[in-house]
Parts: C-alpha cells; sequence; structure tokens
C-alpha cells in the first residue's frame, strides 16, 4: 500500500480536499527529533510545516492590520534594529525593515568603539496598530523602555522615546482601549519578576507613573501581552518551573483584580519550550499563535505557527490534552491557500543604493567607513583598527544576516581584494557565542588565505590573484565547512569543520568582516554575496 506521505506529495489538492471534508485539520504524526526536521513552511499543497521560520526571529510577537499581518523580533546589539516582518498567511514571511535605524539613539555602549552590548540592547517588544498608526514598544535591560512609531511598518519610524529611563525592565505591551485610554504592561526583572500595568498619556508616549498597580509576580514572569476578547481582559505572560510555559490571567477590569488564571500550553522542554509569541485571527477566521522556541538552539530562537483552540474562553495554543493544557503541533493546514510561497530576503548584488533589509551590522557601524556608492554594484567595506587585534567580536565592522536551520545551506561570496594594506584581514565569518573566519590577511605586501576559530589559526599558501570566492556549507546538524575558489566553480576546501553554536541570546550569524591590525587602511569591494537554502528535502 502506497503511503500517506507518498500519497500527499503525488495528490496534494485530493488530500487537502479530504482533509477539510473529514475536519482533520491538524495532522496526527510522529513528532520530529528537534532540529531534524527535512520540510518547514509553506509545503504547497494546503498544509505547513513548523518551524514556518527556522532562523533566529527571538522575541517575536504579531499583530493583523486588515488583510496584513506584522511580525517584530528583537535583535539586540544590531542596527539597525528591532526587525519587521510582513505576511499575507502567517506562514510565508518576508522582511518589511527595522524600526531602530540607529542604536545609538539608546546609547553609546552599542557603538563601533564601544561594542558592549552582546546579549543585551533591544529586548522583546510589542507592536500594536492605533488610529491609523503603528506603535512599537521594546525594553533594553542597562537602558530603560523605548517606543517609536510610524505610519507605515516599512518606515519611516520615529526616532526613539524613552519611556522610562531605568534598569532591569523588559517584555512589555501596550493596549488601547475602546475608548480611547492607553496601557502599558511590563515586567521589573531586576526586583522580583514584577509585573505592573500603567496608564499612558492618549499618545502612547508616557507613563502615568501613579496610576501603577501590581498585577503579578514571580517566576520568572515575563512574555507580556494584553488583549481584550469579548469584552474581557487577558494578561498573557510565561513563567518557569520545570520549564518555561505559557499562561494567561483574565479580568472584567483591565486593573484586576485577575482572579482568574489558566496554564496554555506545556513546557515542552524536547521542543526548546514555545513560549513567547502573538495571537492573532488568521485569513481564515480562526485563530493562531506565532511563537518562537524559548530554548538555546544553534540556528536560534526560531519560529512556529500554532493553532489555537477556544475552551471555556481561553485560548488553548496547539493541540489539547487531556487537562486542555496545549502541546506542540509540526502540521497543520495553511490559514490561507491564496498567496505565493515566500521566504525572507537573503541574497544579495549590492547593486542598489542601500543595503537589503536581511542585513544588520554587528553594532553600530562606522558610517564613513562603508559605502555602496564608492564602486556602484559593489558593498565597499573600509578597513580600521579593531578594539582588540584580531577578536571579531572587538572589528566594528561586519555585516552580517541570520542563518537558516535547513536540510542545507551555502553561502558564496566573489571580493576584490585589490584594495587591501598589511595588517588588513577580511573574508566570511560565522559566529554567535564564540567565532570563526575564513578569508585573506595581508602582510609585508603578501596575502595568504586564513582560517581562525577562537585562539586556532591555519594560514595557507600565498594569494596572488585580486578576486577569491569564500563559500559556508552547513546543513541540520549545524556544522560549518570553508571552501575558496579562483573562479566560483571549483572550490577547495580550506580550515576546520566549525560547529555553529548558540551564545549571548543568539543563534550563529553569517557574516562578511573587514579590519585591519595595525592602520586605518585598505578596502575590499563585495560584488555578490548569494545564499541558498533548502525549503524541503528534495535533491
Amino acid at each position: 500500500m502506497e503511503s500517506a506521505e507518498n500519497m500527499r506529495q503525488k495528490y496534494p489538492l485530493a488530500v487537502f480536499i479530504l482533509f477539510v471534508l473529514t475536519g482533520a485539520l491538524t495532522f496526527a504524526q510522529d513528532p520530529p527529533k528537534w532540529g531534524e526536521w527535512s520540510h518547514w513552511g509553506d509545503q504547497g499543497d494546503g498544509t505547513y510545516r513548523n518551524p514556518v521560520l527556522p532562523s533566529d526571529y527571538s522575541d517575536i510577537d504579531c499583530i493583523r492590520v486588515g488583510d496584513d499581518f506584522y511580525a517584530v523580533s528583537s535583535t539586540f546589539q544590531y542596527s539597525p534594529g528591532m526587525i519587521v516582518l510582513h505576511s499575507k498567511d502567517l506562514v510565508n514571511w518576508t522582511i518589511k525593515g527595522h524600526a531602530v535605524s540607529d542604536v545609538t539613539q539608546i546609547g553609546k555602549e552599542l557603538n563601533w568603539d564601544r561594542m558592549n552590548r552582546y546579549g543585551r540592547g533591544i529586548w522583546a517588544g510589542a507592536i500594536r496598530y492605533h488610529n491609523e498608526k503603528y506603535y512599537l514598544y521594546f525594553g533594553t535591560p542597562d537602558e530603560g523602555l523605548f517606543m517609536t512609531t510610524a505610519s507605515d511598518p516599512a518606515g519611516p519610524w520615529e526616532p526613539l522615546h524613552c519611556m522610562k529611563a531605568e534598569r532591569g525592565w523588559d517584555d512589555c505591551c501596550p493596549f488601547f482601549d475602546d475608548d480611547g485610554r492607553a496601557y502599558f504592561v511590563a515586567t521589573h526583572f531586576a526586583a522580583g519578576y514584577k509585573t505592573y500595568l500603567y496608564r499612558m498619556t492618549p499618545d502612547g508616549k508616557n507613563l502615568i507613573e501613579d496610576s501603577k498597580v501590581l498585577v503579578n509576580e514571580g517566576a520568572g514572569r515575563e512574555a507580556n501581552k494584553l488583549y481584550k476578547f469579548n469584552g474581557t481582559y487577558y494578561h498573557f505572560y510565561s513563567e518557569v518551573s520545570d520549564g518555561r510555559y505559557v499562561m494567561m490571567q483574565r479580568a472584567s477590569s483591565i486593573a484586576g483584580p485577575y482572579t482568574e488564571k489558566k496554564q496554555l500550553s506545556r513546557t515542552q522542554r524536547h521542543f526548546n519550550e514555545p513560549n513567547q509569541g502573538g495571537i492573532v485571527e488568521g485569513p481564515d477566521g480562526k485563530w493562531y499563535f506565532l511563537t518562537h522556541h524559548g530554548s538555546g538552539y544553534w540556528a536560534g530562537r526560531i519560529a512556529s505557527l500554532l493553532p489555537i483552540h477556544w475552551i471555556d474562553g481561553w485560548p488553548i495554543i496547539g493541540e489539547p490534552d487531556k487537562d486542555k493544557i496545549g502541546t506542540m503541533v509540526w502540521q497543520a493546514a495553511k490559514p490561507s491557500n491564496c498567496y505565493p510561497i515566500q521566504t525572507p530576503q537573503s541574497s544579495d548584488d549590492f547593486d542598489k543604493l542601500s543595503l537589503g533589509p536581511q542585513w544588520e551590522w554587528n553594532h553600530q557601524p562606522r558610517n564613513e567607513m562603508w559605502s555602496l556608492t564608492d564602486r556602484p554594484g559593489h558593498l565597499r567595506l573600509k578597513a580600521f583598527r579593531p578594539l582588540q587585534n584580531d577578536d571579531l567580536f572587538k572589528a566594528g565592522n561586519t555585516l552580517t544576516q541570520r542563518c537558516f536551520g535547513t536540510a542545507r545551506n551555502e553561502v558564496i561570496v566573489r571580493i576584490d581584494l585589490a584594495g587591501m594594506a598589511d595588517g588588513q584581514r577580511a573574508g566570511l565569518c560565522h559566529y554567535a557565542g564564540s567565532f570563526a573566519m575564513m578569508g585573506v590577511c595581508q602582510n609585508d605586501g603578501k596575502r595568504r588565505l586564513e582560517f581562525q576559530s577562537g585562539e586556532e589559526r591555519v594560514t595557507g599558501s600565498e594569494w596572488t590573484d585580486h578576486l577569491i570566492w569564500l563559500r559556508s556549507v552547513w546543513g541540520l546538524d549545524g556544522k560549518a565547512d570553508f571552501f575558496f575558489s579562483t573562479d566560483g566553480k571549483d572550490f577547495k576546501p580550506f580550515g576546520k569543520t566549525c560547529r555553529l553554536g548558540w551564545g549571548r541570546y543568539r543563534g550563529d550569524r553569517i557574516g562578511i568582516y573587514c579590519f585591519n591590525n595595525k592602520t586605518e587602511s585598505g578596502w575590499i569591494d563585495v560584488d555578490d554575496f548569494i545564499y541558498r537554502y533548502k525549503t524541503d528535502d528534495t535533491p
């Protein structure tokens, strides 16, 4: 007898109609071992498989505006900060832009000359739509609580406004009630994870301090969201016992008392604890939870879409168990079949006057040291001294984007080395908690291939060509190998296999680096950055 999987691939429409007629819109299946998925996202047959974003979109939140869905994800020290995503069906996502163009609006420690905010900077935020404007709020653990607004989620966003200049706050969310009053919830984690509700000024910019009400405390409670369903106010949050899981409390008044509580999902540590996210109504009129998986993984805190079942007025996340508590769903019917398969942007030919929205600098860049116009069609990275020699984490001109945890990933970058100077190092890198980089170094007028992982370094033969192609390949095992080529076709391995990792609350990054240990001189020109990743397990 032919397997169900083969039938689904050969007769996708017939199988989907059968699912609809039988009401089987979530599928019984053996859950995959974490990180061993060969399929993800839109399956092209009316279904999707989790994760929908197998990449580092941490602390995600989501809203619906008309027929569009927007999500935001924390970016820590990266600039531009607070990434904004767009979708039509909650499964297929592209990058719309960023809300914070210059992260030094937050503080000087995020600048290239300090680089002192690894694992800090922009933490979990929330996006909302009110009076034809988008409102975005987030906290930083050191500088305080911030907000910005825009008429278009693609930007431009207003300069950041600091609502509370105090350390130790996180996971905030606004709420605009039907009567026009504005509220705000956030956790003071530095004071025992106390969660407070505030009134805000009508413009949503300032907290009314004497309105503060304690609505929750303890157990690592954060991931706050405020909702109103059928006239009842709901405070969504997560907490920790044997792991992190999702909770909700509700009341007839937004200020409480919140006397009713319900656990919405299990801890599910074997599935990296899906917990923080946003509840939203899909295009099919059903409800969904877009969430990150909150435990450390080499590809980061990846994102899944879980169906919601309303039981006794509570939005149970995933498949309810016998206790009416939700569990992970790996495959389900798409909320809509009206839109094509799309994935976040990755490759770039640098032919435009601005960088693609997939790019983020490691800390705020030194803007005069990079250009897209000095040599049109190329990204020019100019070298200057790092804060500490040979330390990628202290080199202030590294351009990065997220890695994907898929069956096969390949990045190829073409670099013109003609402008290099003595003391300069440039090439392709991976990093999170540790780093590995492969490229070219120049000393005494000679260039050589070079690989470095932490303090371990391998130096190769002299490189006499002006052009070099560098390549990195990795798969679901999170092991990457570097290669080089003189023509972009025939690649040879160099260096050692590096294990991609999790560190400083982030998954692995792929990046282009350029610095000079000796002087402020030299440059490279990057012509093409090609990133191919698989959306399924076909050859």
